[in-house]
């Protein structure tokens, strides 16, 4: 059982999502007193969030659902920047107009998550550009900067790691973490915001703006960051050999989504279906206490339940109906990649290629030499050979046993 006596921080505790609090008592406090504004920053890095990014969003949600009033804060201007966080490298920079764009395809993702209004307790979305673009230099410098320590920006781990590895940290990636604490105060002076989430990368950042905050106006605001979250065995959330786990859809395939989540290790489901769903705890605890061949079953529920909350209810069925003839019954479900085989055929390391199993052919080559390739469930080991499909007719296509593909002829 949860200490904290505020449904917030009691919902937040209990499925795992808290990691550091700047002031446990009093946002505890405050949270039982009113309905407490909470934001969380997105930056337009690409045109959609990955599932690293899943956890912040539920995070909104989860504040929505205690009664609190979740900001979605897309990072239009400090987008153009790049948060250096733990990065090997500097971002590269986006110009204004994929910036744009990029904001336009993050935020339909949100709407499925989140109920936006005029409401109390009616989520909000807000662009940090609309301030950040009209700062004049001068004005800034001698409002806001007097208040940072150079030796305590240096001091935050984002910015040591850096430095240790003698990896060039520029002016401009350095100018960020001010960015973002000016951000915090100007939500909380424009929209009442009290309560700054984020990722456990985001301490020192969101520490900066709670600071900001006091000694620019008074005002205490509260931050708190979720573990960093790994998979069990160790490697980062949302990526996979294939590459990133995408949330929008046009940028992977439901049936790859919920695939993703069908497969996760034995050993994370339980935690999975804290933090991604909305199944209740009593119900968790039964299915991640299940052993051998039925956690499968769980990992069926995980899989449905976050294919519903990201993609909708028909895309989480279809991928459901997709797997289970594709593994079932050695059919062909719908949802499956499909590529089109001309008549003349395709080489088997291109068309590996050509749905995204692979690479390039490089890979391709490596993958059939492994045996790892298969025609109709039959191992293959020639990258030169050449596919054909007659017109009208379907083959699958299958790298490993979790991967398959439909060729259609011509």
């Amino acid at each position: 059982m949860s200490h904290y006596k505020s449904e917030l921080l009691r919902l937040l505790d209990e499925r795992g999502y808290i990691h550091q609090l700047t002031d446990a008592e009093g946002l505890d406090a405050l949270a039982q007193r009113q309905v407490v504004p909470g934001y969380i920053g997105f930056d337009p890095t690409a045109p959609s969030l990955h599932v690293g990014g899943l956890v912040q969003i539920m995070l909104l949600r989860r504040l929505q659902q205690a009664g609190h009033k979740p900001i979605v804060l897309m990072g239009g201007g400090t987008g153009k920047i790049g948060d250096p966080s733990f990065k090997d490298e500097a971002r590269k920079l986006l110009t204004e107009d994929t910036i744009a764009a990029n904001v336009a395809s993050i935020k339909r993702v949100f709407e499925r998550f989140l109920t936006f209004g005029d409401g109390a307790s009616d989520a909000i979305m807000l662009d940090n550009a609309d301030w950040l673009d009209r700062l004049e230099y001068i004005p800034f410098l001698r409002e806001v900067g007097q208040h940072f320590s150079v030796n305590r920006m240096l001091s935050f781990d984002s910015v040591k790691q850096r430095l240790e590895r003698e990896q060039s940290l520029s002016f401009l990636e350095f100018n960020y973490m001010i960015l973002q604490a000016y951000d915090f105060r100007e939500l909380a002076q424009r929209h009442g915001c009290r309560l700054q989430m984020g990722g456990s990368d985001q301490w020192g950042n969101i520490v900066n703006g709670v600071e900001l905050s006091r000694r620019m106006d008074g005002v205490e605001v509260f931050g708190v960051t979720t573990p960093l979250l790994t998979t069990a065995d160790g490697s980062k959330m949302g990526k996979t050999v294939a590459g990133a786990v995408w949330l929008n859809d046009d940028m992977l395939p439901a049936y790859d989504f919920w695939q993703y989540w069908r497969n996760v290790d034995d050993r994370d489901v339980g935690k999975f279906l804290r933090l991604f769903t909305d199944v209740p705890l009593e119900e968790i605890a039964r299915l991640e206490a299940l052993q051998g061949a039925e956690i499968n079953d769980a990992k069926i529920v995980l899989a449905n339940e976050v294919t519903k909350l990201v993609r909708g209810e028909e895309a989480a069925r279809s991928a459901q109906a997709t797997a289970a003839a594709t593994f079932g019954s050695g059919g062909l479900g719908e949802d499956l990649p499909v590529l089109e085989v001309p008549s003349e055929g395709i080489r088997l390391g291109a068309a590996c290629t050509a749905v995204g199993f692979t690479a390039s052919n490089g890979e391709a080559k490596r993958k059939i030499a492994e045996g790892a390739v298969r025609i109709d469930d039959e191992p293959m080991n020639d990258p030169a050979f050449l596919v054909t499909v007659p017109a009208g007719e379907e083959r699958k296509l299958s790298l490993g046993r979790k991967r398959h593909a439909i060729l259609r002829g011509t």
